[in-house]
C-alpha cells in the first residue's frame, strides 16, 4: 500500500540505479589488470563529478556528458602515461559510448516495479543528457513514468533550481516526493528542496564521504532498494 503521503520518487540513476562499475572495468583495455582497471574507472568518474562541480560553480550551462566524459579520460590518460599507448581513438570513443549501456543493480527492477505497482509515480533526475537516460533504460530495462536530464532542465544537480523546476514541472510538492540517490551532493540538494530523503549506499560511489554522518543527514540509510517500497511508505 502507497504512503497517502508521497507522490513522487525520484531517483538518481548513474550508481544509484546503474552498475557502471562493471560496465566501464569490461571495456577498458583487458591488458590491464582488473585491480588497476577498478582504480582507473572509480578515478575517471571522480574526475567527472569535480568537472561538472567546476561548470556548476562557474555558473556555466550543462555540458553534454559524452564531450564532459571525452575531456576527463584525456586528463586521466595525462595522469597515467603508463597506460597511455593503450587507448587510440577507437578505444577511446568505445569507452566513452559504454557510459550509454550500464546493467541496473540487481535488486533495482523489483524495487522500481513494486514501487510503480503500489501507486508511486517514479522519474529518473540525474545529470546528463536525454539521450543517455534513454539509452540506459534500454541496456537496464528499467522503466519510468519520465526521464529528467540536466540537458533537459538546463542546470546541473544540486544546484537549488533544478528541484524546484523538476517539481514544478511534475507538479508534486516537496514533501509529497522522495529522492532516492546514492550521492550526498544529490540528497543534500534535496532536504534544502524540502523533499524526503533515501540514501543508498553503493560502494562505487560517495568513496570519499563519511557514512555515519550521511546516515544521520537523511530519513533513511540502506545498503541497496531491496527494503525501498517499504520505507517510503513508513515516510
Amino acid at each position: 500500500m502507497a504512503n497517502p503521503n508521497i507522490r513522487a520518487v525520484f531517483f538518481d540513476f548513474m550508481g544509484t540505479c546503474l552498475d557502471w562499475h562493471s560496465g566501464t572495468i569490461k571495456v577498458l583495455p583487458q591488458s590491464i589488470a582488473e585491480s588497476e582497471r577498478s582504480k582507473l574507472a572509480l578515478e575517471w568518474r571522480q574526475d567527472y563529478f569535480d568537472a561538472t562541480s567546476a561548470r556548476l560553480a562557474a555558473n556555466e550551462p550543462p555540458e553534454n556528458i559524452d564531450v564532459t566524459l571525452q575531456k576527463t579520460l584525456g586528463a586521466l590518460l595525462e595522469k597515467h602515461p603508463q597506460h597511455k599507448h593503450l587507448f587510440n581513438d577507437r578505444t577511446k570513443h568505445q569507452c566513452v559510448v559504454a557510459w550509454h549501456s550500464m546493467p541496473a543493480w540487481p535488486e533495482v527492477p523489483a524495487a522500481i516495479e513494486q514501487l510503480k505497482a503500489v501507486g508511486y509515480e517514479v522519474f529518473v533526475f540525474a545529470n546528463g543528457t536525454t539521450r543517455l537516460q534513454l539509452d540506459l533504460c534500454k541496456s537496464s530495462g528499467l522503466r519510468f513514468s519520465m526521464l529528467f536530464s540536466s540537458e533537459l532542465l538546463g542546470v546541473y544537480k544540486p544546484a537549488p533550481k533544478s528541484y524546484h523546476k523538476t517539481l514544478e514541472l511534475v507538479n508534486v510538492k516537496p514533501e509529497e516526493s522522495v529522492m532516492v540517490a546514492a550521492h550526498t551532493s544529490d540528497v543534500r540538494g534535496a532536504k534544502k528542496a524540502g523533499m524526503k530523503t533515501v540514501y543508498i549506499h553503493r560502494w562505487t560511489d560517495d568513496i570519499k564521504e563519511d557514512m555515519e554522518i550521511i546516515k544521520g543527514e537523511n530519513d533513511f540509510f540502506l545498503e541497496d532498494m531491496t527494503e525501498l517500497a517499504e520505507v517510503i511508505g513508513r515516510l
